[in-house]
């Protein structure tokens, strides 16, 4: 069996003398060498801006940064002309909140999330209330992580119910969510969609036209790129209504003294020079998971997760947050008699690398009558004997905390 950590560059770190351990791939992913290497041939060989250069090296850019946006549609089941370059998930979902929002809801329209979201997908919306008067409702969580049916049911019976925007994978409880029937109801209502798969992309496989979704956003550095690079997938007729949500360079067709005219494709969205090694790399990410091929991850995660679950049943003194079915290898665990934070700060003194806080969600810990977790999150390339140094180190801190 490959052993995928040698493609890894940072997995051969040490620290204090043992070997890195790095379970806090939800917060940001580390970046095989084929990835890397994108950046610098970008750098070393085509270093030049797209699209308006009438030189060769501004053409080799232009065709490397359009070719990855063909990956990345591919990747998820797109076409080319419905993927958005990004700085990332936040910047989509703010992209759509104030491009979209601003110009399609009024005060009392209401958007619905739920619990489970991320910060970057309620901070938007709060804006938008703030700004226009929008209404808030959120989806309940019930214990094992799913959404709570009837609260579902009250949402969707509200006739102002405008926007839902869901996320597919929760950063916290590790819930996978098959959004389907959910985005299939809302669209029979109306209801504009928009999918957080800023957790969920980079462990199954996508198709957003099966999903059916209006729009849907993740990021590039937990998909194994770079940071400062995202994906906004829409629907090309939603595409072409949004008013550019940023003026410059590459989004205009013409420019007078007293008005202008944006382009028509996806590109008016791209204002500025964007993100092009990190695009290219992306793209480099995109072909690499696919690579290795997506039964292949799913098999090789599917056993972390179940050895995680294992060895955490025999701790009493840790509480698993959400349920053991249908999630990530994503786990937040509240620990009796240490605080989070001083875990996280001890298990890293010996190379292991977890995330400690509200991890950008402090309504579903504040849901949760907790004010924070410690949080591993796994790879594919990572072991079960890493699971095995995590929780020795675990119940090592426990021993010093109880004298």
């Amino acid at each position: 069996m490959k052993d995928y950590r040698l493609d890894f560059p940072l997995l051969k770190r040490r620290y204090n003398d043992r070997a890195l351990v790095y379970f806090d791939n939800a917060a940001t992913a580390p970046k095989p060498q084929v990835v890397i290497k994108a950046v610098n041939d970008y750098y070393n060989l085509h270093n030049a801006n797209i699209h308006r250069g009438p030189n060769f090296l501004s053409e080799e850019a232009t065709l490397l940064y359009e070719g990855a946006r063909k990956k990345v549609a591919d990747f998820i089941g797109a076409d080319k002309e419905e993927i958005v370059f990004t700085a990332g998930a936040t910047a989509g979902l703010n992209l759509i909140a104030r491009a979209w929002g601003e110009n399609n809801l009024k005060a009392g329209d209401i958007i619905a999330l739920s619990r489970a979201e991320h910060h970057a997908n309620i901070v938007p919306w709060l804006q938008l209330k703030e700004k226009i008067g929008v209404v808030l409702e959120y989806i309940d969580i019930k214990a094992d992580g799913t959404f709570n049916e009837l609260s579902l049911d009250k949402i969707f019976d509200q006739p102002r119910l405008r926007v839902l925007a869901i996320t597919q994978a929760s950063n916290v409880l590790g819930q996978f969510y098959d959004l389907r029937l959910i985005l299939k109801r809302a669209q029979a209502q109306g209801v504009l969609t928009v999918v957080d798969a800023a957790q969920s992309v980079v462990h199954n496989p996508l198709a957003v036209h099966d999903l059916d979704c209006d729009f849907l956003v993740f990021s590039g550095h937990k998909l194994l790129a770079p940071s400062g690079v995202g994906v906004l997938y829409g629907r090309r007729d939603l595409l072409e209504k949004i008013p550019p949500f940023l003026g410059g360079g590459g989004m205009i067709a013409e420019v007078k003294e007293q008005s202008f005219t944006p382009l028509a494709e996806a590109l008016r969205l791209e204002a500025g020079t964007p993100n092009i090694e990190g695009a290219i790399a992306l793209g480099a990410a995109c072909d690499y998971l696919q690579e290795i091929s997506w039964p292949e991850i799913i098999k090789r995660e599917e056993v972390l997760k179940n050895y995680f679950l294992e060895q955490l049943s025999s701790l009493s003194f840790v509480r698993l947050l959400g349920g053991n079915e249908g999630r990530l290898p994503l786990f937040a665990l509240d620990l009796q008699g240490i605080h989070p934070h001083d875990a996280a700060d001890l298990l890293g003194e010996k190379g292991i690398i977890t995330r400690a806080g509200h991890h950008c969600a402090q309504p579903l810990h504040d849901s949760l009558g907790i004010g924070a977790s410690l949080r591993a999150s796994l790879s594919f390339y990572n072991t079960t004997a890493e699971i095995d140094v995590f929780f020795q180190a675990l119940q090592s801190i426990k021993k010093s905390f109880s004298f």
